[in-house]
């Protein structure tokens, strides 16, 4: 049976080639620790699970985006407004949540992602 072909790293101007189900090469790996690390040890565990429900629930039960359109629509994801890219006190600071619908958090989500910021 005919083998996947190889396709190139995902990192920006990167020509290496890397086997299906791998992302990036073994030189780009280390910098992109998001895209390998579980949820769990990103800090998405049972207590986040439990206190995002509860803002969703209590503080902002509507999407903050679609509210600025006119449309009530149901939150279902709590937002880091800035991104905490591992930062605990950050990643806990109920200031820097809103509650997004799925739609606006993956659209806000695809904008951040689009032009990381890569530390060397």
């Amino acid at each position: 049976m005919p083998r996947t072909p190889d396709h190139p790293c995902a990192h920006p101007g990167c020509p290496e080639l890397v086997p299906r189900g791998k992302k990036y090469c073994e030189k780009h790996k280390a910098m992109h620790p998001e895209e390998v690390r579980s949820a769990a040890s990103r800090g998405y565990t049972a207590a986040w699970r439990k206190a995002s429900k509860a803002f969703l629930r209590d503080v902002h039960p509507l999407c903050r985006e679609c509210l600025k359109e006119g449309r009530y629509v149901k939150a279902t994801v709590v937002d880091h407004i800035v991104p905490h890219r591992g930062d605990p006190n950050l990643f806990w600071d109920r200031n820097n949540w809103q509650g997004l619908c799925k739609r606006c958090h993956d659209k806000k989500t695809r904008q951040d992602d689009q032009y990381p910021v890569y530390h060397y």
